[in-house]
């Protein structure tokens, strides 16, 4: 029998951290700790990170953190970091809308050089990758190397950061509380300022009842009586039918053209740099999601009487369905294809057990309709006096 007397939990001295580059981190470790990660959502998942560099990796310079535990060989945590100026000059002419947001945070100067979240700019959730009994040595050896590496930049080759900027972060993701303890708890020994303020929020919908007349009768009657008056008009019009399947090259073209027709230049594919990337990344992203073969991301497209009206992408966990993107043939007008594609996923998804439907970042009151409540996400800001201090 072990005497549990003398065993002591390891802390954040046993550990060690170093910076490693995306493509450099094992695949397999990747994966094991997104599995350990009770916050992980798909924007963790290794095929969105890997896509997101493909098409993006000329805006930022990654510095993914290491963080290995006591013995020094297992790698217990992973954090994406990259580092970027908060405005780059080229962020203007590159500019896509994934969704409409109004974020609430505190502007931070342009040129401030920054340490983010890696690929966090086209994603709603952040996280560090690391199981509950090792997030907070993961997180105190994140504040401890970015301390070091702006004290002597030799370190890691980098110019010092101006400020730790990184969002994302959900209130019910114990990284947030981590982070933010580990950064002030470093950090005031040489008077680094560490805020954490809400970003933005996430409508989300929390079915309640089994069946897709339970959840309706939870909804306001005006909000009911609209889903219903269309979809039976839309009914009426051709026979609705829907397909949900894996991101096939056809399928995601289907998603472009219908998200193009929709929203033009105002949407994720505009005729300039920006809009050339988004293609890249989202053909890219399907490309390595089909490869995975576990259903995670899938398009969901709707037709009226044969007629493509409604295409949605969208990740699902098993648990929680996030609708990440999505578009309407806005010559289809009469079919309410908004309202009748989302009433006949929502009906597909409910009867395979999906409780909640994150409609993801921004207030459109169209996710209120469907009885969305804002969950909100937080980020946590680190400015460093002028002159740093060293750490001690």
């Amino acid at each position: 029998m072990v005497d549990t007397s003398t065993v002591t939990s390891p802390t954040s001295a046993d550990y060690s951290a170093r910076h490693l580059d995306f493509d450099a981190i094992p695949r397999s470790d990747w994966d094991r700790l997104l599995a350990a990660t009770p916050a992980a959502t798909p924007f963790s998942r290794w095929t969105f990170h890997r896509a997101w560099w493909d098409a993006y990796g000329e805006t930022a310079h990654d510095e993914y953190l290491i963080v290995c535990g006591p013995d020094g060989s297992e790698i217990r945590g992973i954090v994406p970091l990259m580092h970027r100026h908060e405005v780059e000059p080229t962020d203007a002419h590159t500019h896509t809308v994934l969704r409409e947001h109004a974020p609430r945070c505190r502007v931070v100067d342009g040129e401030a050089f920054a340490v983010m979240f890696g690929a966090s700019y086209h994603a709603d959730y952040a996280t560090v990758l690391a199981s509950p009994a090792d997030l907070p040595q993961v997180a105190q050896m994140t504040a401890r190397t970015l301390a070091e590496s702006h004290a002597d930049p030799e370190l890691d080759g980098h110019q010092p950061w101006d400020v730790i900027d990184l969002r994302r972060l959900r209130e019910v993701d114990a990284a947030l509380a981590a982070l933010e303890s580990a950064l002030s708890e470093v950090g005031s020994a040489i008077k680094w300022q560490t805020t954490r303020e809400q970003e933005d929020v996430c409508p989300v919908v929390t079915v309640r009842g089994d069946t897709w007349d339970e959840y309706l009768a939870t909804l306001d009657k005006t909000a009911r009586h609209e889903i219903r008056r269309k979809m039976r008009r839309a009914a009426a019009i051709g026979e609705l039918t829907i397909e949900i399947g894996p991101p096939t090259e056809e399928a995601i073209e289907d998603f472009i053209s219908l998200h193009s027709k929709r929203f033009g230049e105002d949407g994720l594919f505009p005729d300039n740099e920006g809009g050339r990337r988004s293609l890249h990344f989202i053909r890219r992203l399907a490309e390595l999601e089909r490869e995975e073969r576990d259903d995670v991301m899938h398009v969901a497209r709707v037709r009226c009487g044969g007629r493509l009206v409604y295409v949605l992408v969208a990740f699902d966990d098993g648990q929680t369905v996030y609708m990440y993107n999505g578009g309407i043939d806005p010559e289809a007008v009469n079919t309410s294809p908004g309202v009748t594609g989302a009433g006949l996923y929502f009906q597909d998804r409910i009867a395979v057990g999906r409780r909640r439907f994150d409609f993801l970042r921004g207030q459109e009151r169209y996710k209120y309709e469907w009885g969305a409540e804002d969950e909100p996400i937080y980020r946590v800001l680190v400015e460093r006096p002028t002159p740093a201090s060293s750490i001690t």
